[in-house]
């Protein structure tokens, strides 16, 4: 057995690979793992084949489970938001769980992070663990300041939420009570039916639902609030005495709105109430909102002709009628905002991924709501086989037409007529030189960004003096590059040459990882505590520190560490008191008034040879190859004989007992609790830095790169079938002909096994007349002109950050700005920025309802 009464590291390590294959089931619990200690705990038991190395190690000891990375600031029990699986942590069912916890305990004043697994999907079900829950808040209607937070699974029922709120506010079981959900100030719906789920209830992140008990006068009722709180937990509210209930049912598909007595808005310039993360969603329908033929089609009521509720690839017509309704509020001129719920509710019966209240990407939405709007619109009731033929030396114009006859077989709809179009694209195998054309439909396009070449990387450099403090660097470094060039940039900026460096990651008061040179950079994510320590010819040896517990059957691997951990340079040979000497001055305060109090400091007498009762680790201690040296060893004291050390340490020697020579392995140092402070080591000197100059880009030179040709990667190669092989084969991309709106994609985001980035260059766009002609190969393609006139932003950073769009009215030809209920004017000058995410562009000749193509698809 392991220390602690934990089962040995080989049955920890199987039990728990064992266990994270267990499959998801409906109703079943699983824990949250923050990532972090999950990888300490794997180093620790030799998880993976290739990282045994430290397997055992004591200065690996995971400790506690602790989840304290995933937590929000000063709350145990609400996690961050925008967290990723695998990335930011680590998911385990509850027998992994409880085995965990029950080998290394859990971190004081924190709780389990329980979550269920839940059902989603229409048609096609499967099982996800529902990592973010539904916070609701609750409230009494006799005392409305008073709000609770509480947050539901989607699987809870109505009649869950109504027992919690019993419970909290003490109401008498004989009091009767019913639930309403209140939108705006005077609008509300009744939620009648108490097994329906929080999830198709249609509840969003925020709501406030308040409770009335039963009176002989007016009725009794909760009712939710969405609009008039901040989502504090709690926060005082204003509320209109005068409710209006109107007499429609629960659940129906009818829209909330803001003052319907405001007659004169515009058609078009009406908001979208954020749901609650919700803002990706409303970026993407206001710019669809605002492209004049696909609107026109639906206030027309075009689609009802059209409807393919048969299709086993569409949505049984929902979308459309979804989109349709929405569009028409929108359109209306009588509101300011309305509240898209019943759209976003169907929108995630069919795509489970949109059906929670996370930050998505308006891109994604974009992409499902445009084929679920041309699979629900397809006026093809029945698709044929077709077989696909390769060009096979055929001229372009032939194999085009072909191409495009065989797609408007399968897919024929107002989506295919605004937005698709073809292009060629080309694959030559590197072995037997076979091309092979064909073409393709899309439906947008997804254009790469120049990449940035370089990162920013701040890192601690530790110097050999132990009194100086360490200095903090920004570092530009190649995006795709190595440890070694990270040293060389440090190198450059400090003088210390780069072959003198050590870089380590450290992470909860213990050295995570020690890297070598030849490792990549992308192994360093934005949240790693990077220390480079300059090395020396002498051993270096890594030092943790763990408090000392004056409780009998004292274990050292259950007691904490504390501070930062460093790494120490000692000669191969020297003596245990040379040693402590050196650790003690490693360990002194570095300020001026420190240093001269640490100079006259009286340090407690002992006995000569005798062991303090307040020692921690005796010399004789012998304890899973941790091993202190012997009273026959021992050297002479530091500070005299009378004086007593302040800490004690042990040698982790992996079983070897021969200390005459030092040599490089992992030295554990103890120190008693409170007798050295360690503020002073945190203490920083900052490096100025000056960034670089933002990079700036052209539309052109990003439809440039996607035109390049390119060598396919690896993991993803092409199928030969003169090899009969997989080959890394070039690939090229050609424009054929171009839709009446052109949707341009700016791919901003990457995605690695380590970190996320978003590219926030500035690319710069026309409003008026993007010229395509000259990227297009059709020889027969004519004056191919577009303006702008629609823009899904993105501020922020990756995995959150915020949504919005500019569209330009049909009606007034203007600008303006969307911000989920919020529309105003835009000038022309704010248009163009580095947020500018998904583009949407109308062709100059279909203005006024033609609907050609910029080259000879048919």
């Amino acid at each position: 057995m392991a220390e602690g009464g934990a089962a040995d590291l080989d049955t920890q390590r199987g039990e728990v690979a064992a266990l994270l294959k267990t499959q998801l089931r409906k109703g079943d619990t699983w824990y949250l793992v923050d990532s972090h200690w999950f990888k300490q705990w794997k180093k620790y038991v030799g998880f993976d084949s290739w990282d045994k190395y430290q397997m055992g190690d004591q200065n690996v000891y995971p400790g506690p489970v602790d989840n304290s990375g995933l937590l929000r600031d000063g709350d145990v029990l609400a996690i961050k938001e925008h967290l990723i699986d695998e990335l930011d942590y680590i998911l385990v069912p509850t027998e992994g769980w409880n085995k965990l916890v029950s080998w290394y305990g859990l971190t004081e004043g924190q709780e389990p992070i329980a979550r269920k697994v839940v059902e989603q999907g229409m048609f096609v079900k499967h099982c996800k663990v529902e990592v973010y829950l539904t916070e609701l808040k609750l409230c009494e209607d006799s005392n409305m300041d008073n709000v609770i937070t509480r947050r539901f699974s989607k699987a809870d029922t109505i009649d869950m939420i109504e027992k919690e709120m019993r419970k909290l506010f003490s109401i008498p079981d004989e009091k009767e009570t019913r639930l309403w959900n209140r939108y705006m100030s005077n609008t509300f719906e009744p939620l009648n039916k108490p097994d329906s789920t929080i999830q198709d209830a249609g509840l969003y992140q925020g709501q406030v639902k308040t409770c009335r008990m039963k009176s002989t006068s007016s009725g009794f009722f909760f009712f939710v609030d969405s609009q008039e709180l901040m989502p504090q937990t709690r926060n005082s509210i204003s509320t209109n005495s005068s409710y209006s209930l109107p007499s429609y049912h629960p659940y129906s598909n009818s829209y909330d709105y803001s003052d319907q007595s405001r007659q004169s808005e515009r058609s078009g310039l009406c908001g979208l109430s954020n749901l609650g993360n919700t803002c990706f969603m409303n970026s993407a329908v206001q710019c669809l909102s605002n492209i004049p033929p696909l609107t026109e089609y639906f206030l027309k009521d075009k689609y009802t002709d059209e409807l393919n509720e048969d299709n086993p690839l569409g949505m049984k017509g929902e979308i459309a009628r979804a989109y349709a309704e929405l569009i028409k509020q929108l359109w209306s001129g009588k509101y300011s905002y309305v509240t898209p719920r019943p759209f976003k509710t169907q929108v995630g019966r069919f795509a489970p991924q949109f059906s929670g209240y996370q930050q998505q990407d308006s891109h994604e939405l974009l992409a499902f709501l445009l084929d679920g709007l041309h699979e629900d619109l397809n006026r093809i009731r029945k698709k044929p086989y077709i077989q696909l033929k390769d060009a096979n030396g055929r001229p372009d114009k032939v194999v085009a037409e072909e191409a495009w006859e065989n797609h408007i077989k399968r897919n024929d709809s107002i989506i295919v007529d605004i937005f698709h179009g073809l292009f060629k694209s080309t694959l030559v195998c590197p072995v037997c030189s076979k091309v092979s054309v064909t073409f393709d439909p899309f439906c947008y396009l997804t254009l790469p960004l120049p990449m940035k070449k370089e990162r920013t990387l701040e890192v601690y450099l530790v110097r050999l003096d132990p009194l100086a403090k360490p200095t903090q660097y920004k570092l530009t470094v190649p995006k795709v590059g190595y440890i070694s060039d990270l040293c060389t940039s440090l190198s450059t900026l400090s003088g210390v040459p780069a072959e003198k460096m050590i870089v380590t990651d450290i992470y909860n008061h213990r050295f995570h990882r020690i890297f070598a040179t030849n490792e990549n950079l992308s192994s360093i994510m934005e949240r790693d505590d990077i220390y480079v320590v300059e090395d020396t010819d002498h051993v270096v040896i890594p030092v943790h520190l763990r408090e000392k517990y004056k409780q009998s059957g004292y274990n050292h691997t259950s007691t904490p560490l504390f501070g930062q951990p460093f790494l120490i340079a000692v000669p191969r040979t020297l003596s245990e008191d040379k040693l402590y000497n050196m650790l003690l001055l490693r360990e002194m305060e570095t300020d001026e008034q420190d240093d001269e109090s640490s100079q006259d400091q009286e340090l407690p007498s002992e006995n000569d040879n005798s062991q303090s009762e307040d020692s921690v680790g005796g010399d004789n201690e012998l304890e899973n190859g941790v091993v202190g040296p012997t009273n026959s060893t021992k050297g002479q004291q530091t500070a005299g004989h009378n004086r007593k050390r302040l800490f004690t340490f042990q040698f982790n020697n992996m079983g070897k007992t021969d200390f005459s020579l030092i040599k490089e392995d992992t030295r554990q140092i103890r120190f008693d609790e409170g007798h050295l402070r360690l503020s002073g080591r945190k203490s920083r000197l900052h490096m100025e830095y000056k960034p670089q100059k933002k990079a700036f880009f052209k539309l052109k030179d990003c439809i440039e790169l996607f035109t390049t040709k390119e060598k396919l990667g690896a993991e993803d190669p092409w199928y030969c079938p003169n090899c009969k092989q997989h080959q890394q084969a070039t690939k090229k991309l050609d424009l054929w002909s171009l839709p009446p709106v052109l949707v341009v994609h700016l791919k901003r985001f990457s995605y690695s096994r380590y970190m996320r980035d978003k590219l926030d260059s500035l690319v710069d766009f026309p409003l008026r007349d993007l010229d395509m002609s000259e990227f297009l190969i059709n020889p027969n393609a004519g004056p191919c002109r577009y303006d702008l006139i629609a823009v899904s932003n993105h501020y922020g950073g990756m995995g959150g950050g915020h949504y919005t769009a500019y569209a330009k009215n049909k009606d007034d030809d203007k600008w303006y700005n969307y911000d989920d209920s919020s529309v105003s004017p835009a000038n022309e000058d704010q248009i163009v920025s580095k947020a500018g995410y998904v583009l949407f562009y109308q062709r100059q000749d279909t203005v006024k309802g033609g609907q050609s193509h910029c080259g000879d698809r048919h």
